[in-house]
């Protein structure tokens, strides 16, 4: 009797386990699925940019039809079908099927082309096979995924959003505005989220998945308050301009208004406001990511959340770029020894500009160490307290020096045309000497030195590194304008402000100091005080370079829209100007071997040719086999060379731009004969990419030469300085030579 007990004991309890699973798997939900366009989108950017998506959807063809293209979904789909790692005939490019769930079919297929430990996690039956794939089963596989790929650029991030395409001004569709920048979010809902703080997943700045909320509270850093009442703001938050509401009414709002504030948010309104007034300024002597140096003040940290506000004309808000060094035209909101915002309060007069003087052979900006020699008594200052030096005196500064434990030294004579003399650089013209003042700052373990200089006398010192001063004066004249103007674009450029300076003394930007002054390049510069290069009432981009072939090209050969620099147009160098037409590889190889006169038909480099072999270009170009063919693919303006198509046994390659097309065949080795009969070698690019390429026949090594003809030395925008030189003998002066090479220019003070 026990043993029948027992035995149904043994099978009656297991019988109840699975009637009860039963009835729990009957009871449970179905998990909800998540849509194919959500993942396959999330599968995109684990193995590619966002933008690499949208590179690819504008050049290639899409698998969608063409009523379904504009969908935000399908460049990341098509991206999936062009590598195969989605099927089109499992899951057909249709709208209704990209919006539709994604099944455990599919969900198996892309995790089998991805990873295949993860492949076996997903349990594909006969029953579930159609059936929609779990949303959050699908998260969890790929954040796995994620993990286990060294090199996976997803990641997670904390954002503040602060702006949604309802509530910011200039709203982009499918961007969100955050206290990181601006952030797509292709297929989510986001505006829920406004004023507060989540966790997502993002991939270079496209979000993936909110993974949760963390906050209701937020706290906006440097708000530039424009208006208040007593019951909402108007300010900027981020870049982002806002109205937000106060929980409670506020007393005395207008003392609110233009002013910068930390903002208090609980559950999307203000609870807290903490104002900021406190000011300092004076010149900026260099602007870092995380610091800026002003005179008088030392170098100090910026807070998380500066604003650049504009405050002259129509108000504005700016980046960190749009504080010039050199320049005290703005004022910093300072709070707890951090700076919280900069209040650009006047425009910059460009009377000065600042140079980083690179070293001997202009290899590098840093420096071991630095010797100046005192050519006038001066003054020095080091953290704000100053001493003397004597005429004659000389000093020697390293890395290691206590005196620059604290920041700069600047140095500044109290004659400051006879300037100072550093010993420790060579140029061409000997032992440099650079009027102005100068300023050494410690740079990790190399020091940095700059010259603060009045703009004119920078340009007295350009003008002859630049162009001969045996030339022509209206030809100087014309090269002053261009330098002036150049100059202009490149102080508000700003690029290096990193150490307080404007450009470098290289041909990066212009050469400077290099050469003796004159007599008159001096006048040159006179002649034209203040003049700039003007179009519509704004600084022009000023290029120019030193011959021409006959032609000059257009800014699109850098990849400009030509509708916004059209007096950067192109232009034949030759009386009377206008265009002809070479955009074909016949057209202008005829122009090119052709001795057709222009303005700048007898100087040197009017015409050249040198001759390449394939084993030379192989040096460069390794992954397209044996070379067999060099031809110019596309040609711009003037013929220039814009497209380089090199073919070989195992594959081609396309070199795009001027520039890399010049290094790309250019070779140290090379002979380049100009049409004087003089040669040049050791140069490692060609003088220009105005050039017609013949191909030879191999020989018995499979070494095919290639015979250039070329014309021209520069990169062909803008002026050329020997067809000004040409122009003034001729007669034009600087107004006719500047307007002849740029179209619908005016010449301007500042």
């Amino acid at each position: 009797m026990k043993s029948k007990k027992m035995l149904g004991w043994i099978i009656g309890i297991p019988l109840v386990i699975v009637v009860l699973i039963g009835i729990i798997l009957w009871k449970e939900p179905e998990r909800e699925g998540i849509s194919r366009a959500v993942a396959y989108k999330s599968a995109a950017l684990f193995l590619t940019s966002d933008e690499e998506c949208r590179k690819e959807s504008e050049e290639e063809n899409s698998y969608f039809p063409a009523g379904s293209q504009n969908q935000w979904y399908v460049k990341y789909m098509d991206y999936l079908y062009r590598h195969e790692i989605i099927s089109e005939e499992l899951t057909p490019a249709l709208e209704k099927e990209a919006e539709g769930k994604l099944t455990y079919e599919e969900a198996d297929y892309f995790f089998q082309k991805v990873s295949e430990n993860l492949a076996d996690q997903v349990i594909v039956t006969k029953k579930n096979r159609q059936k929609p794939f779990p949303e959050d089963e699908w998260w969890v596989l790929y954040e796995e995924l994620c993990q286990e790929t060294e090199d996976a650029k997803v990641e997670e991030r904390n954002l503040i959003i602060c702006g949604t395409p309802e509530t910011a001004e200039d709203g982009e569709p499918w961007v969100v505005h955050t206290n990181q920048g601006r952030f797509g979010f292709e297929g989510l809902a986001m505006s829920k989220y406004l004023d507060r703080e989540i966790l997502v997943l993002q991939r270079e700045g496209q979000i993936i998945r909110v993974i949760e909320k963390v906050s209701d509270d937020v706290v906006y850093k440097n708000v530039w308050v424009s208006s208040a009442e007593e019951k909402e703001l108007t300010g900027y938050v981020g870049d982002v301009l806002r109205e937000l509401s106060f929980q409670k009414k506020i007393k005395s709002p207008k003392d609110m208004e233009n002013q910068v504030a930390d903002l208090y948010l609980s559950q999307g309104e203000v609870k807290k406001i903490v104002l900021k007034k406190e000011r300092v300024g004076g010149k900026v002597l260099s602007v870092k990511e995380d610091s800026i140096e002003i005179e008088g003040y030392g170098e100090v940290p910026v807070e998380e959340g500066f604003g650049v506000y504009k405050l002259y004309g129509q108000f504005e808000r700016q980046t960190m770029s749009n504080i010039l060094v050199g320049y005290d035209s703005q004022e910093f909101v300072a709070a707890d020894g951090k700076l919280c915002a900069a209040l650009i309060v006047r425009p910059f007069e460009a009377d000065t500009i600042r140079v980083l003087v690179m070293d001997t052979g202009f290899q590098s900006v840093f420096h071991d160490s630095i010797q100046l020699e005192f050519l006038s008594g001066g003054t020095y200052t080091v953290d704000k307290e100053e001493y003397s030096f004597s005429s004659g005196e000389t000093m020697t500064l390293t890395p290691m020096d206590d005196i620059l434990k604290n920041g700069r030294v600047i140095f500044e004579p109290d004659d400051t045309e006879r300037g100072i003399r550093v010993l420790s650089v060579e140029r061409a013209n000997g032992i440099p000497v650079y009027p102005g003042r100068l300023e050494i700052a410690r740079e990790e373990d190399s020091l940095v030195l700059v010259n603060e200089v009045y703009l004119e006398n920078y340009l007295k010192r350009v003008v002859p590194s630049e162009m001969p001063v045996s030339y022509e004066k209206e030809a100087l004249k014309s090269q002053a304008v261009c330098a002036r103007t150049y100059a202009y674009g490149q102080i508000q450029g700003n690029s290096y402000k990193q150490y307080g300076a404007h450009v470098d003394d290289s041909t990066r930007f212009q050469v400077y100091n290099n050469s003796d002054v004159g007599s008159t390049s001096d006048m040159a510069v006179n002649e034209t005080y203040g003049e700039l290069l003007t179009y519509q009432g704004q600084a022009a981009e000023a290029f120019y370079f030193s011959t021409s072939c006959g032609h000059t090209t257009d800014g699109t050969i850098w990849g400009a829209d030509l509708s916004e620099i059209p007096y950067l147009k192109g232009v034949a160098v030759k009386d009377g100007g206008g265009q002809k037409s070479l955009a074909s590889n016949t057209d202008f190889e005829e122009f090119i071997k052709s001795k057709a006169e222009g303005y700048e038909s007898e100087f040197a480099f009017y015409r050249w040719s040198t001759k390449l072999t394939s084993r030379q270009l192989e040096e460069k170009i390794n992954d397209v086999g044996i070379i067999t063919n060099v031809v110019m693919e596309e040609r711009s303006t003037g013929g220039i060379g814009k497209v380089l198509l090199v073919e070989g046994t195992e594959g081609s390659r396309r070199i795009q731009g001027e520039g890399a097309i010049r290094s790309t065949l250019g070779n140290a080795e090379l002979v380049i004969e100009k049409q004087d009969g003089t040669t040049v070698t050791g140069w490692s690019s060609l003088p220009s990419s105005f050039i017609a390429i013949q191909c030879g026949q191999p020989d018995e090594n499979q070494v095919t030469t290639f015979t250039i003809y070329g014309g021209g030395y520069g990169h062909g925008v803008g002026m050329s300085q020997n067809g000004a030189q040409a122009m003034a003998k001729a007669g034009k002066n600087y107004r006719e030579i500047l307007e002849f090479f740029f179209d619908g220019i005016e010449v301007m003070k500042k």
